[in-house]
């Protein structure tokens, strides 16, 4: 029987619902011997909040940074980077030998094949997120045994812009959309506005936040014909500093002003699990955002969108920005509020649009996503190691 293990090295929970399900649904087949290894109590705790009843019986093995050093150096750095989430591999070295193949929704971990040697364990990537940004389809793809994607979106530019071997890549379906979320409250009680989700990146050179977020936190705290949910991508407040290495940049994180939080029509989350498991895309009415992958998840059930360019980027025909062909795109967030009135009264202008990314992004079968990537894990090994 193959070992299999399943990596959640992350420094928020953003990445967990898009490997967990296959690796629930692997240790229920039988079909491999399955290992969840973790790097901190917080995604512990999640993982065992989305699998409820299904974790029963699913090993899970705590991974730390061990040496001296190590440790000195995730104290130092990082609140500024993320020291630790590179530092545990170095650490932990002879617990990944024992692996016939390791699960990543990251790249970071390719780090084991590139420094450390570890060529005797198959790389299976299985991304996390639909979305179109460059980082994405960089050239590091390449480097993985195995890739599953969610559609032919994904595949498509996988071979086109990172020069991956089209036989690497099997498509499965979006795995996070086999997650059962736990009921939840009614987010604002015996209201009857509309729900708007403001979603922004944290990414300085492509969100919104840092030249139009303040704006459009208080033309809605003003306006109060709408709810508004600020849940933005869960690194945006996870340091003081925000800091990309895509195309370097730095910014820092300033969070809302607390009479926000206390308004009844707006909810301000910066970073529960409710940003991560489709809590706000399943709950609001209109999508508020930039270039965040969740917009995706929003669309899966279509309704209105509305994005917000800071950066006068010249968006129309580039594939990085192929989600903002669903929805108005503004440069100016002076009457955000009439924005998005038009986007609401323009929707359906834009239903062919994001019937046509839908289904480029997502391949949508009669089996779920995960049994489909267990199968092509399996599949693969077997034919790979025998």
């Amino acid at each position: 029987m193959k070992k299999i293990c399943f990596l959640f090295n992350h420094d928020q929970t953003h990445q967990i619902a898009h490997s967990l399900p296959i690796a629930l649904q692997m240790a229920k087949s039988g079909v491999a011997d399955v290992t969840l290894a973790v790097t901190s109590i917080l995604v512990e705790a999640e993982i065992r909040r989305l699998s409820g009843a299904a974790l029963q019986g699913v090993k899970i093995v705590p991974l730390h940074t061990k040496s001296a050093v190590s440790q000195l150096l995730v104290r130092t750095f990082d609140r500024l980077v993320p020291a630790r989430k590179l530092l545990v591999y170095r650490d932990n070295l002879e617990f990944f030998r024992q692996f016939d193949a390791l699960v990543v929704s990251e790249k970071s971990s390719l780090i084991l094949k590139t420094r450390y040697g570890l060529d005797g364990i198959k790389f299976i990537h299985t991304r996390h997120g639909a979305g179109d940004r460059a980082i994405g389809f960089n050239a590091e793809s390449a480097q993985f045994d195995l890739i599953l994607v969610s559609g032919e979106k994904i595949r498509d530019r996988l071979i086109c812009d990172a020069g991956v071997p089209p036989e690497k890549i099997r498509i499965t379906g979006y795995a996070k959309f086999d997650i059962i979320v736990p009921e939840q409250k009614p987010l604002f009680p015996a209201s009857d506005r509309r729900t708007i989700l403001y979603n922004p990146h944290p990414s300085p050179h492509l969100s919104s936040w840092f030249k139009f977020g303040a704006e459009v936190l208080e033309q809605f705290y003003q306006s109060g014909r709408y709810n508004l949910i600020l849940a933005p991508h869960v690194m945006l407040f996870a340091r003081p500093w925000t800091i990309t290495i895509d195309r370097l940049s730095i910014a820092p994180a300033k969070k809302p002003h607390r009479r926000y939080h206390n308004a009844p029509h707006m909810l301000m989350d910066l970073g529960s699990p409710a940003c991560t498991d489709m809590t706000y895309t399943n709950a609001a009415d209109l999508y508020l955002g930039d270039v965040s992958s969740q917009v995706y998840e929003f669309l899966n059930r279509p309704r209105p969108c509305l994005f917000l360019d800071a950066h006068d980027t010249p968006w129309q025909g580039n594939p990085n920005y192929r989600h903002w062909a669903t929805g108005p795109v503004e440069t100016d967030a002076s009457d955000i509020i009439g924005a998005v009135d038009a986007a609401f009264a323009s929707q359906a202008s834009y239903s062919d649009a994001q019937r046509a990314v839908l289904e480029d992004s997502f391949s949508v079968t009669d089996i779920p996503a995960s049994v489909r990537a267990t199968a092509a894990i399996i599949d693969y090994l077997d034919q790979a190691i025998g």
